[in-house]
């Protein structure tokens, strides 16, 4: 990737509103260019982990650990919400990955308005899970742009946009790197041209919508009736959180990685000791398991510990 083009930043007074890691390199980008945060917006906590402790979340780790201060307001409709927010006399906000909806109130509050770094190419993928529903699909390319936000979902036009390649062996992990190392670099860019008059804004197109619904637990069972490639997208894109999942023995697996191979048989048959499963067509080879409370295994590890013979159908 060749290296970006040093810029000035010119320092402005900003809201940060995000929650998830995906968020917080977005966060450091902008404190090291010099931006005065002045607030941030995160989700409360919330209990997590076999103790229900409540946890908060990554973007409020790191702000109260730089001292800046963090609102975790369940809601931004009400007027004493939206008159603290005005308060804070932002230039602009920057939103990404946050989990609430923001009233026009709340968008119209600061300076220059407010802008969301999103990772696809709007309009594909719209919403919550951009870059689970991207591997899902088959896409071949996705990316990162940076949006003036508008009261509908991620329909902004847009002020900066960069592609990113989709490989064979991504994952929602290592596409969501790619894209937070990318996404906070172009973040910067936008902003420093934003303060200078300079930057330009783009209408979406009107066709070509998608939809990046949030995602469920009950589409995150493996069908191995459908089409290797699909299962193959399925099981690299929702890897590794929240998992694509098999049964056997009993025991709920998580296939955390797969490629396609050869093979058929009735779907879900194992066609040999090495996690060759058949599906509806063709075949994929897991190599990388994770078994229900335990840690993640290559395939290898987890059939010698764990056998899957040949002939056996998982479900």
């Amino acid at each position: 990737m060749p290296a970006r083009t040093p810029v000035v930043h010119i320092p402005m007074r900003l809201i940060f509103m995000g929650s998830p890691a995906f968020a917080v390199a977005a966060l450091e980008a902008l404190i090291a260019a010099g931006h005065d945060i002045a607030c941030v917006y995160t989700q409360p906590p919330r209990p997590a982990g076999r103790g229900k402790q409540e946890r908060r979340t990554p973007v409020h780790e790191l702000a109260a650990a730089r001292g800046i201060e963090v609102r975790t307001p369940k809601s931004l409709k009400k007027e004493e919400e939206q008159r603290a927010f005005a308060a804070l006399n932002a230039d602009a906000a920057i939103v990404v990955a946050y989990g609430l909806i923001l009233p026009q109130a709340i968008l119209d509050a600061p300076k220059l308005g407010a802008f969301n770094l999103h990772a696809s190419l709007l309009p594909r993928w719209r919403g919550a899970a951009p870059i689970q529903r991207a591997i899902m699909a088959g896409d071949r390319v996705t990316g990162v742009q940076v949006v003036r936000m508008e009261a509908g979902l991620d329909t902004g036009p847009i002020l900066a946009s960069e592609s990113v390649a989709i490989e064979g062996d991504d994952t929602g992990s290592t596409l969501q790197d790619k894209l937070v190392e990318i996404g906070a670099a172009l973040l910067c860019e936008t902003l420093e041209k934003l303060e200078r008059g300079a930057v330009a804004e783009t209408a979406q197109a009107t066709e070509s919508v998608t939809y990046a619904h949030k995602l469920t637990p009950g589409e995150t069972r493996i069908d191995w009736t459908r089409p290797a490639r699909e299962v193959d997208c399925m099981i690299r894109g929702l890897s590794p959180h929240p998992g694509a999942w098999f049964e056997f023995g009993g025991a709920r697996t998580k296939a955390l990685m797969s490629r396609l191979g050869q093979g058929a048989g009735a779907p879900g048959e194992v066609l040999d000791d090495a996690f060759l499963i058949a599906c509806g067509e063709g075949a994929v080879r897991l190599t990388s398991v994770q078994r229900e409370g335990k840690a993640p295994l290559s395939a290898e590890s987890y059939l010698r510990g764990h056998p899957v013979p040949s002939g056996v159908r998982l479900t």
